[in-house]
C-alpha cells in the first residue's frame, strides 16, 4: 500500500474474523449506548473534542467494555490476558486487527467506534489510529492519506440526505464509508470511490463490521471511476472541500485551485442523476469581491435539475485559515513555519480577491421541468436534523407549485402545517400589532413575516374551505374588494406552500 507512514490495516478480505469481532463487540456493550453509560455525558463529549483524559480515568477497570475502549478507541496497549475472553484474539491478531506488543501485550492497528444507526442500528465505524474520536489532529493525522472517523461534517451530511428506496447510490469521496453505509439501508447498489485506497480498504471494514452489505469499491477521483452512461437514483459527497493553498492532505484539500472541485463535482453530478435523481453535497464557496456569491452556486448548477443551496456558515480569510491549520496540528508545530503557512493561505486567497468563505450544503434534484428552480439563501439558524423528509419534502412542493397557477392556487384546500406558531410583535398596549411572524418549531424551523390577511387565511387553513372562499370571507370581514384581493394573495399563499407552512389538503373532498 502506498501510505507507507501509517500502519498495516487488517484484512478486508476476511469477513468471517469481521463477523466474530462484530459479535464480540455487541457482547461486550461496545455500542454508542453502551458507551455513553460507561463513561458518562462529561467524558462521552469530551472525545469529540480530542480530549480522552476523562475516558481514560472511566476504563480504569476490568469489565470487558473498559478494556475494549482502550483498546480501540484510545488506542492504549492491553495485557494480552485481559483481551483474552473478550476478543477472538488469535483471529484478530492473524487477520490484523490487532498487533502484538511488548512481551505480553496487544494494541488495536485501527480505531473502532460505535456508532448508531437511524433505524437503532449498531454500526461500526473503522479508521486510522487517532483519527476515530476527535477528527484531524490526532495521532497520525497529518500523514498523507490518513483516513479519518465520524466528524460533524459526515453526520450532517448523512442527516440531510433523501433516504427513499433507489435501486443505485453513489458514494462519492467516501473516507471511511459513512455515506455508503448509511446508504446501504435503502439503496439496492451501493457504489463508493476514493482517490484514496486506503479509504477504500477502510470503508470495506466498515460496512463488514457493521454488518452491512458490502458495496463496490472504486478507485479514482471525482467522476472518473463511473461507467459511461452509468447513473445514480442518489449521489451524495463529503468531498475534501478545504480552499488550501497546495494539496498537503488527502482527506481535506481538493487539490484545485480555489473552490474549483467543488464547483466541478456540481457541475458534472446532473449527466450521472436518473430522472427525478438526488445528488448532495457538502461544500465550501469563495466570497470574491465584487461578486455576489449566489450568483456564484447559481452558476454551477448543471442544466436540467432543481437546487437548493444553503449557506451555514461564512468565515473571513482569517478565520479560516487559523481553522484548518489548526486542524492539521500545525499551531503545535514551529512557530515560523505556523507563520509560513498562515502567509500561503492569505497570499492565496488575496490572489484570488477572496474575502471570505462560506459552508453549506448543496441539493441537486434533475427535472424534466422547462424552467428548473434554483434557491440559494442564507440560513445559519439552528434545525433539526434529520432533514432527509424536509428536503424531498421541499422538491415535492417546487413541483406542486408548478402544476398550479394562480387560479388554480385559489380553487386548492390548504391546511396549516403541524408545529406552526403564531407570534405578534408591537408595542406594549398598541391595539395592533407591527407584523405578525409566523414560525417552526420542526425541520428548517424557519420563521416569515405575514400581513393581517396572511395570518388570518393561515390561522383558518383546516382543508375544509378552498383558498378563494377563505380570501372572499376575509375581503367581508374587512371591508376589502374581494376581487383586488384574490389578485393581491396569491404571491403570499405560494411563499407559505414554498417554505412549508402551508400544505395543500389534498384527501379532503371539495366543499
Amino acid at each position: 500500500m502506498s501510505n507507507s507512514g501509517l500502519p498495516t490495516l487488517p484484512d478486508s478480505d476476511r469477513s468471517d474474523v469481521a463477523a466474530r469481532l462484530r459479535d464480540a463487540l455487541l457482547g461486550a456493550s461496545f455500542t454508542a449506548d453502551g458507551l455513553l453509560d460507561l463513561l458518562g455525558a462529561p467524558a462521552y463529549a469530551a472525545l469529540a473534542r480530542s480530549e480522552t483524559v476523562p475516558a481514560l480515568r472511566a476504563t480504569r477497570g476490568d469489565t470487558p467494555l473498559a478494556v475494549l475502549v482502550r483498546l480501540f478507541l484510545l488506542q492504549q496497549p492491553v495485557p494480552h490476558a485481559r483481551v483474552e475472553g473478550v476478543l477472538p484474539v488469535a483471529a484478530c491478531l492473524e487477520a490484523g486487527w490487532l498487533v502484538a506488543v511488548g512481551a505480553d501485550e496487544v494494541a488495536a492497528t485501527v480505531d473502532v467506534r460505535p456508532y448508531g444507526g437511524p433505524g437503532g442500528e449498531d454500526w461500526f465505524i473503522v479508521s486510522d489510529l487517532g483519527c476515530a474520536v476527535g477528527g484531524a489532529g490526532g495521532i497520525g493525522s497529518r500523514e498523507e492519506g490518513v483516513v479519518l472517523g465520524v466528524g460533524g461534517a459526515s453526520t450532517t451530511l448523512a442527516g440531510i440526505t433523501v433516504r427513499t428506496p433507489v435501486p443505485a447510490a453513489l458514494d462519492l469521496g467516501t473516507g471511511s464509508g459513512i455515506q455508503a453505509l448509511h446508504a446501504s439501508r435503502h439503496a439496492t447498489r451501493v457504489t463508493a470511490t476514493d482517490v484514496n485506497p486506503r479509504a477504500l480498504h477502510i470503508t470495506a471494514l466498515t460496512l463488514a463490521l457493521s454488518g452491512a452489505p458490502a458495496a463496490e469499491l472504486r478507485e479514482g477521483s471525482l467522476f472518473e471511476p463511473v461507467k459511461d452512461g452509468e447513473t445514480y437514483d442518489l449521489i451524495v459527497s463529503n468531498p475534501p472541500f478545504v480552499i488550501s493553498p497546495g494539496a498537503r492532505l488527502t482527506y481535506r484539500d481538493g487539490g484545485m485551485g480555489g473552490d474549483d472541485l467543488c464547483r466541478t463535482l456540481v457541475q458534472q453530478a446532473g449527466e450521472r442523476l436518473t430522472e427525478g435523481g438526488f445528488a448532495q453535497f457538502l461544500a465550501n464557496w469563495q466570497h470574491v469581491e465584487g461578486e455576489d456569491w449566489q450568483d456564484r452556486l447559481r452558476s454551477w448548477v448543471p442544466r436540467g435539475c432543481d437546487a437548493w443551496i444553503v449557506q451555514r456558515e461564512v468565515q473571513d480569510v482569517t478565520q479560516y485559515a487559523e481553522l484548518w491549520l489548526r486542524d492539521a496540528g500545525d499551531h503545535r508545530e514551529d512557530p515560523a513555519e505556523y507563520q509560513a503557512r498562515y502567509d500561503a493561505w492569505l497570499d492565496e486567497f488575496e490572489a484570488r480577491k477572496v474575502r471570505a468563505v462560506g459552508f453549506g450544503w448543496i441539493t441537486l434534484r434533475k427535472t424534466d421541468a422547462a424552467e428548473p428552480s434554483i434557491l440559494a439563501e442564507e440560513w445559519p439558524h439552528p434545525v433539526e436534523q434529520p432533514l432527509g423528509d424536509a428536503v424531498r419534502a421541499h422538491f415535492e412542493r417546487l413541483d406542486y407549485l408548478r402544476a398550479h397557477d394562480d387560479a388554480a392556487l385559489l380553487e386548492e384546500h390548504f391546511r396549516l402545517s403541524s408545529e406552526v406558531i403564531q407570534e405578534q410583535v408591537g408595542l406594549p398596549g398598541a391595539e395592533d400589532p407591527e407584523h405578525v411572524v409566523l414560525r417552526q418549531h420542526r425541520g428548517m424551523r424557519r420563521a416569515t413575516k405575514v400581513d393581517t390577511v396572511g395570518a388570518g387565511f393561515a390561522g383558518v387553513c383546516d382543508g375544509s374551505l378552498s383558498a378563494g372562499r377563505i380570501l372572499d370571507a376575509i375581503a367581508q370581514l374587512v371591508g376589502e374588494d374581494p376581487v383586488l384581493l384574490r389578485d393581491r394573495t396569491p404571491a403570499q399563499i405560494r411563499l407559505l406552500v414554498e417554505q412549508g407552512f402551508l400544505e395543500p389538503a389534498r384527501e379532503l373532498s371539495p366543499s
